[in-house]
């Protein structure tokens, strides 16, 4: 097993917006209680195996502080337990990029996102297996 530190550095995060673009168009869609996930096997050259991308939408919230509240709090709950996706994607060989949208009306507290943080990484592990197949 390999120890994985709990950073989120800049080569983790999906900036590219071809891959972006990409994934609007192309990629597998998914939702949990808290959030639609975008997703798609690529081939990333930047030497981890899942780029992450966080949204929020204006429309439910106008305010850019609680946009960026939430997505600071959507960051650091994928900080933290990141490693649970990690471990699979290294052992299936596989690297991902993915986006995560926020799709409550209501903020939710850092708990909460962290458990449904948990919940989006559980089912994106059984979403590879099913592709995979």
């Amino acid at each position: 097993m390999i120890a994985y530190r709990q950073t989120f550095k800049k080569a983790e995060r999906l900036c590219s917006r071809k891959i972006i673009t990409g994934l609007f168009g192309s990629g597998k869609v998914f939702y949990t209680q808290y959030f639609r996930v975008l997703w798609a096997t690529t081939d990333l050259n930047s030497g981890f195996t899942a780029e992450i991308a966080f949204m929020v939408p204006k429309k439910a919230f106008r305010h850019a502080v609680k946009r960026n509240l939430l997505k600071r709090r959507m960051r650091e709950a994928y900080r933290k337990n990141k490693a649970l996706l990690y471990e699979f994607l290294d052992s299936q060989n596989i690297n991902i990029a993915l986006i995560v949208i926020y799709r409550k009306e209501k903020p939710a507290d850092f708990g909460t996102i962290e458990a449904g943080i948990r919940e989006m990484l559980e089912r994106l592990k059984s979403e590879i297996v099913t592709a995979g197949r």
